[in-house]
C-alpha cells in the first residue's frame, strides 16, 4: 500500500513539472478613440507564421483564446473598417493566463473587399494624441533588462536621453533636466513621489512601491508632450493598472533580495465579470540585514507596500473601480555603533550623527468610466493622496582613547527634527468624442486640492561653547491649503492614413502666489512615408510649480530674526520645447529612431538678493533637502541635442536595444554668467542585449546584458572653511563653479534566469546583477570630519553602488 501511495505521488509530481505547458490569451477589443466595444472584432495568435488559435469578440468586446502552447507568440487583431495590429513578443506562460486588451484605430480611408490597412504595435504609446519622444513600455520590459530591478524609472534609464542620477536611488535626468521635473500618473492623476525612503523634492527613491506585476502597458515621454500633461517640463510616467483575472484564480509568489511578495486576483462572483487583485511585498533586505550582511550600507532599510484593485463592469458600457497603493519604510543610521575610526561612509548618512529616518506614501481612489456609444467616451477618476517624510538627527561629539584606540562617546545632543506631511484630494475628468473618422477630440480638467503640514527646527549651533548652543530655530512652520487646476482640450486629424495632425491647450493656475500659465499651446505632426518610415515634429509650452516644501521655508540665518515666508509666492518653472524625428523599420522587427529637439526654459527661481550661480536646475537628487534663499522666477537655461535609437524587438529567440545621447544643458543663476548644470554628461550611450535558449517546450534560459557610459557629473572648487563649520561639502560660488567634470560612468550588468512551465505552474529562478565588474564610479565629494578635531575634515570621493547580485525565485499557479 505504501509502495503504491509513493508511485502515486511520484507520477503527480512528474506530471506537474513536465506536463505540456498550455495557458489561454483573454482581454477585450475596443476602439482606440472613443472606447467602445468592438463586436465581431478577430484576434488571432500565431508561432511564426502558424496559427495557434484565434477568437472573436463578443458583444462587449471580449474574447478568449485557449490552450495556447507556452512561448512568445505573435497576436493580430483585425476588424472591417479599422487598422489591423500586430503585436509581437506576447508572453504565454502556464501559471497564470495572459491579458491583452486591445484598441483599434479606425481607418480614414473607405474600406473595400480587397482594402487591407495594417499598423504593428512596435513602441508606439497607448496615448493616440502622442506623436514624438514617447515610448511605450510593458511589464514584461521592466522584468528583461538587466539591472532594472523591476522597477519603471530604472528601465527608463536604459532609452535614449534618460540617464541615472544616483545607482543607489531611481532618480533620473531627462534630456540634462533636473530630476525633480519628472511627473508621475496613475490612472490619469498626477501623484506624489511613488518610492521608499523618498525625500522632500525629489522624485526618486532607493526602491520603488510600484509592483510591475499589477501595472498594465504604460507610457513614457521625454519631451513636447500632448496638452492633456501638465506641471511638468522634463518627463511622464503614465501609469496604468491592470484587472485582476475575472474568471479563475491565481497567484504569485516571489523571494528575492528586493522583497518577499504575494499577490492573488480572480473573480469576485461567478455570475459576473467583477474581478480583485491585491498583492504584499516586505522588504528581505531587512531580514538579511539583521545577520550583518551588508549591502551597500550598514543601516538596515525597512519597507513594505500593499495594494489592491476592485474592478466591477457594469451594463450598458460602464465600469467602476476602486484601488489603493502604499508603502512605509524605515532606516536608522547610526554611526554611534562605531567602536574604532574608519574612512568607510555610508551611502545613505552623514558621518558627524545618527539619523532616524521614516517616509510613508500612499493613494486609494476610484474610476468610473461610460462609452455612451460609439464616438462618445468620459473618464472620472477620485483620488486622495498622501506622502509624509520625518527624521530626527542627533550629533556625535567623540573621541578616541589613547589606549584601547577605541571611540569614546562624550554627548549625543538633539540637533534637529523634521515632520513634513503634504496629502491631496484630486480629481480628474476626461472626455472623448469622435466626430467621425478623420477628427476626434479630448478634453478635461484636472483639480487637486491640497494640504500642507510642515515643521522643522534646529539648533542654532553645534558648539557646545556658543551661549545659543541650547537655542533652536524654527525653519518649517506651516499648516494651509492650496488648489492646483488643470484645463486642457486637445484634437487629432486624420486627412489620410498617412497624417495625423494633433493640437491643444493646456492651462494651469497654482493658488500660492497666483501662478497662472493662462495658454500653452501644443502641437505635433506624424507623416508617414514609403519603405515604412515616418517624419514627426512636435512643439509646446510646459509649466512646473515648484517643490511643495520650498514655499514655506524661514531662513534660520538671517540677522533680523525675519521669519516671513519668502518664496511663497513663486511662480512656476517654464520651458518650451521643440522636437523633430525620424523612424524607419530597417527589418521586420528592427526600427531606427532618431530625434533631435531644443528646450528653452525660463522664469527659473535663481537667487534674488545677489549675484550667485544658484538655480533650482540643479537640484532634485540624492538623499538631502535643498534649503533656499529668497528666489526669483529671472532665471534661465538651455538644453539641446540628438537622440538614436536602434532596436531589435524580442524574435528569433533575441532582441537587442543600442542608444545614444548628445547633449548640452546649461542654465544662468543671477550672476548671469552661463554654466554647466549639474546633470549636463555631454553623452550617454546604452547597450542591450538579451537571448533566450530553448531547451524544450517547457523550459527557458535567458541572458541579457546592459552596458552603460556616460559622462561624469559636474563640481567646483571646495570651500573647505565652509565645509568644516556645515559638516558636508559646500563649493565655492566662483568662476570655476562646475567647470570640472568627474570622469565617465561606466556600468555593466548581467540578468540570468531559468523558467519552467510546468502542467499549470510557472517557476522562475534568476540573478541580476548589478554593475559585473565593481566598477568604482564617482557620484560625488563627501565631507568626513576629523576624528581628533570634529571642527575639521576633508573632502572625499564617495562611489556609486559596488557589485550587486540581486536573486529571486517566482512562482505563478
Amino acid at each position: 500500500m505504501k509502495k503504491n501511495l509513493l508511485l502515486f505521488i511520484c507520477i503527480c509530481i512528474t506530471q506537474t513539472i513536465w506536463g505540456q505547458g498550455t495557458q489561454n490569451l483573454r482581454g477585450r477589443v475596443l476602439d482606440a478613440a472613443s472606447k467602445y466595444p468592438l463586436v465581431g472584432a478577430q484576434v488571432v495568435v500565431y508561432n511564426d507564421t502558424v496559427q495557434l488559435g484565434g477568437a472573436i469578440s463578443d458583444a462587449e468586446g471580449y474574447y478568449k483564446i485557449e490552450n495556447i502552447t507556452v512561448g512568445r507568440r505573435k497576436v493580430i487583431s483585425s476588424f472591417i473598417g479599422y487598422k489591423d495590429m500586430t503585436f509581437d513578443n506576447i508572453i504565454i506562460n502556464s501559471g497564470k493566463e495572459s491579458s491583452l486588451d486591445i484598441g483599434l484605430e479606425e481607418s480614414v480611408i473607405q474600406v473595400e473587399k480587397a482594402v487591407i490597412v495594417s499598423a504593428t504595435k512596435f513602441g508606439e504609446v497607448r496615448n493616440e494624441m502622442a506623436t514624438v519622444s514617447s515610448k511605450a513600455f510593458s511589464i514584461e520590459e521592466t522584468d528583461r533588462y538587466a539591472g532594472s530591478r523591476g522597477d519603471p524609472a530604472r528601465m527608463a534609464s536604459s532609452f535614449a536621453g534618460v540617464q541615472g542620477a544616483d545607482d543607489s536611488r531611481n532618480d533620473i535626468v531627462v534630456r540634462g533636466n533636473s530630476p525633480s521635473g519628472v511627473l508621475w500618473r496613475v490612472e490619469g492623476i498626477d501623484i506624489f513621489n511613488p518610492n521608499h525612503f523618498n525625500i522632500p523634492g525629489t522624485t526618486g527613491g532607493s526602491i520603488t512601491i510600484l509592483n510591475n506585476k499589477w501595472l498594465s502597458n504604460s507610457d513614457f515621454f521625454t519631451g513636447a508632450f500632448p496638452a492633456e500633461y501638465g506641471n511638468t517640463v522634463s518627463g511622464v510616467f503614465d501609469l496604468r493598472l491592470r484587472n485582476g483575472n475575472n474568471e479563475k484564480y491565481e497567484f504569485s509568489g516571489q523571494l528575492g533580495l528586493l522583497g518577499t511578495e504575494l499577490m492573488a486576483e480572480g473573480p469576485l462572483s461567478k455570475k459576473g465579470k467583477a474581478s480583485f487583485l491585491v498583492s504584499y511585498r516586505y522588504s528581505t533586505l531587512s531580514v538579511l540585514g539583521n545577520f550583518g550582511i551588508k549591502l551597500g550600507t550598514s543601516a538596515i532599510p525597512r519597507y513594505q507596500d500593499a495594494s489592491f484593485r476592485l474592478n466591477f463592469p457594469l451594463k450598458n458600457n460602464q465600469n467602476i473601480s476602486v484601488f489603493a497603493i502604499g508603502g512605509i519604510s524605515d532606516i536608522d543610521i547610526l554611526i554611534s555603533n562605531q567602536k574604532k575610526p574608519s574612512t568607510e561612509t555610508d551611502l545613505y548618512g552623514q558621518n558627524d550623527r545618527d539619523q532616524y529616518f521614516h517616509s510613508r506614501t500612499g493613494m486609494a481612489g476610484a474610476t468610473y468610466s461610460k462609452a455612451f456609444n460609439a464616438n462618445t467616451y468620459t473618464k472620472v477618476t477620485l483620488m486622495y493622496a498622501g506622502e509624509q517624510q520625518a527624521a530626527e538627527h542627533n550629533l556625535i561629539f567623540r573621541r578616541i582613547d589613547a589606549g584601547t584606540g577605541n571611540y569614546v562617546y562624550d554627548s549625543m545632543p538633539k540637533l534637529l527634527r523634521y515632520d513634513f506631511r503634504q496629502s491631496k484630494a484630486s480629481v480628474a475628468w476626461t472626455l472623448n468624442h469622435k466626430i467621425n473618422k478623420q477628427f476626434s477630440l479630448k478634453g478635461g480638467l484636472n483639480t487637486d486640492v491640497f494640504f500642507f503640514d510642515f515643521h522643522d527646527t534646529i539648533r542654532t549651533t553645534d558648539r557646545p561653547t556658543n551661549p545659543n548652543y541650547n537655542q533652536f530655530a524654527v525653519r518649517w512652520n506651516a499648516s494651509t491649503t492650496a488648489y492646483l487646476m488643470q484645463p486642457y482640450i486637445q484634437f487629432k486629424y486624420q486627412p489620410i492614413d498617412k497624417l495625423t495632425f494633433n493640437a491643444g491647450l493646456h492651462a494651469q493656475y497654482f493658488s500660492l502666489g497666483n501662478a497662472l500659465s493662462a495658454v500653452e499651446p501644443r502641437v505635433g505632426v506624424k507623416y508617414e512615408l514609403p519603405n515604412a518610415q515616418q517624419i514627426t515634429f512636435g512643439a509646446g509650452l510646459h509649466s512646473q510649480m515648484q517643490n511643495t516644501y520650498l514655499y514655506f521655508y524661514k531662513n534660520k540665518l538671517r540677522t533680523n530674526g525675519d521669519q516671513t515666508e519668502y518664496n511663497r509666492n513663486r511662480g512656476f518653472t517654464k520651458a518650451a520645447h521643440f522636437v523633430l524625428g525620424y523612424q524607419k523599420l530597417v527589418g521586420k522587427r528592427t526600427l531606427l529612431k532618431l530625434e533631435t529637439y531644443y528646450q528653452s526654459l525660463f522664469e527659473v527661481p535663481i537667487d534674488k538678493n545677489r549675484a550667485s550661480s544658484f538655480s533650482l536646475v540643479n537640484t532634485g537628487s540624492g538623499f538631502s533637502r535643498f534649503f533656499a534663499d529668497e528666489l526669483t522666477n529671472k532665471g534661465t537655461g538651455e538644453n539641446y541635442g540628438i537622440e538614436a535609437t536602434l532596436e531589435k524587438g524580442f524574435s528569433k529567440h533575441f532582441y537587442y536595444m543600442f542608444t545614444g545621447s548628445l547633449f548640452n544643458a546649461t542654465y544662468k543663476g543671477s550672476n548671469g554668467v552661463t554654466r554647466n548644470t549639474d546633470f549636463n554628461g555631454k553623452f550617454a550611450t546604452n547597450g542591450l542585449f538579451g537571448y533566450e535558449f530553448t531547451i524544450n517546450k517547457r523550459q527557458t534560459i535567458n541572458v541579457g546584458t546592459k552596458v552603460t557610459l556616460a559622462g561624469g557629473r559636474w563640481y567646483g572648487d571646495i570651500d573647505t572653511l565652509a565645509s568644516a563649520a556645515n559638516k558636508e561639502v559646500i563649493y565655492k560660488d566662483n568662476d570655476d563653479f562646475n567647470s570640472y567634470q568627474f570622469r565617465p560612468y561606466f556600468r555593466a550588468d548581467l540578468k540570468l534566469n531559468y523558467k519552467i512551465n510546468a502542467r499549470k505552474v510557472t517557476h522562475e529562478i534568476g540573478i541580476d546583477i548589478v554593475n559585473l565588474f565593481d566598477t568604482k564610479n564617482i557620484l560625488r565629494f563627501s565631507w568626513v570630519p576629523l576624528a581628533s578635531d570634529n571642527t575639521k575634515g576633508v573632502a572625499k570621493e564617495e562611489f556609486q553602488l559596488g557589485r550587486l547580485p540581486i536573486f529571486y525565485y517566482r512562482i505563478d499557479f
